[in-house]
């Protein structure tokens, strides 16, 4: 009894250690390690025009995060054609993140879908949740969703959440088919499901979370 009572005080530690471990990368370190990461792709058709696309996803604004804010209004300097943001962007109840009334991305062609931190802010949650309990959810305090998505349309970022639609961006026509997040079940696939135009030099489907069910339970006729 008593090595299986030590067993369990070791294992107790060492789960508390893991979870401290975690809030503590998540609180000094992941917070800025905000990184531009490059790839070329060669999935337009011969001949068409070379087409830069940004794609921005988990910002995670707070108030006083002015070092992510600088970051942000600098990327404006990569000169993107297109500016694809996938959601979580907030982290804090305050209306607009002071990146997209000040950002020149804001400028570009832009689409967007929302994620559930756009709905809600996060709450301290053990991350051991994700691994073993997959169904696990919580919500934190409603986030202004509503003022977010109007600062973007104002600057004509368009809405994709349920909706397909194509544009043309630098020469390229772009079919765009998009969901709300599934992370919190509030994806509705059947809404923009259907082949793209075989007349798009580009498909792209855009979600928050594409790993918890949308593109991989539903076969996508757009590509993500």
């Amino acid at each position: 009894m008593a090595a299986a009572l030590q067993v369990l005080k070791n294992t107790a530690a060492v789960a508390l250690g893991t979870t401290a471990a975690s809030i503590g990368y998540a609180a000094v370190i992941e917070r800025n390690a905000f990184v531009v990461r490059e790839v070329t792709m060669p999935v337009l058709s011969p001949g068409s025009s070379p087409l830069r696309v940004l794609h921005l996803s988990d910002i995670h604004m707070r108030p006083g995060q002015r070092r992510k804010q600088a970051w942000l209004r600098d990327l404006a300097g990569w000169e993107p054609d297109l500016v694809v943001n996938t959601g979580d962007n907030l982290s804090h109840p305050r209306p607009c993140p002071p990146w997209c009334r000040h950002s020149a991305t804001c400028s570009v062609p832009g689409l967007f879908v929302f994620g559930s931190n756009d709905y809600f802010a996060p709450t301290p949650k053990n991350p051991a949740k994700y691994l073993y309990d997959k169904g696990f959810r919580t919500h934190g305090t409603p986030l202004p969703w509503q003022d977010l998505r109007a600062a973007f349309t104002e600057r004509g970022w368009l809405d994709m959440t349920h909706t397909r639609r194509e544009l043309e961006v630098g020469g390229v026509t772009i079919a765009v088919a998009g969901v709300d997040d599934p992370h919190i079940d509030r994806d509705r696939y059947d809404t923009v499901a259907g082949p793209a135009s075989a007349a798009a030099n580009l498909r792209l489907g855009l979600t928050h979370s594409p790993y918890t069910r949308c593109w991989t339970a539903s076969p996508p006729t757009a590509t993500s």
